[in-house]
């Protein structure tokens, strides 16, 4: 049986979930470009999780966490040289974008913690 604490963990884990996609269909269009310009297979592998995770009729709050997890470390793994050679070779303001990719992610991630 399940305790009332577990079932407002789940409910506010849903909820950060709901956020996810909410900021995919907003910004996912931004964050694959991006994904996509930094030539990093695990990014857009992490990217394909995130949308596989809401595949479900109850989305997988678990592997939601994971695929942002693993953006975030990407993201933050990015050298700023890196950075300005995308920008100047695709026209991407890279740097920007990165920062901003990274910060949403962080945010939507405390959503998460703040659940548990």
């Amino acid at each position: 049986m399940l305790n009332t604490t577990t079932l407002d963990t789940a409910e506010a884990r849903l909820g950060a979930a709901y956020a996810v996609e909410q900021h995919l269909r907003r910004h996912g269009a931004s964050l694959c470009d991006l994904l996509d310009a930094l030539d990093e297979p695990s990014g857009f592998a992490a990217l394909c999780d995130l949308h596989g995770a809401f595949g479900h009729p109850i989305p997988d709050t678990d592997a939601i966490e994971v695929a942002l997890r693993n953006i975030r470390r990407i993201l933050a793994d990015q050298a700023p040289s890196s950075l300005d050679r995308i920008g100047h070779e695709r026209g991407l303001p890279a740097s920007d974008m990165t920062l901003w990719h990274g910060a949403r992610v962080s945010d939507l991630l405390a959503r998460f913690r703040n659940a548990d």
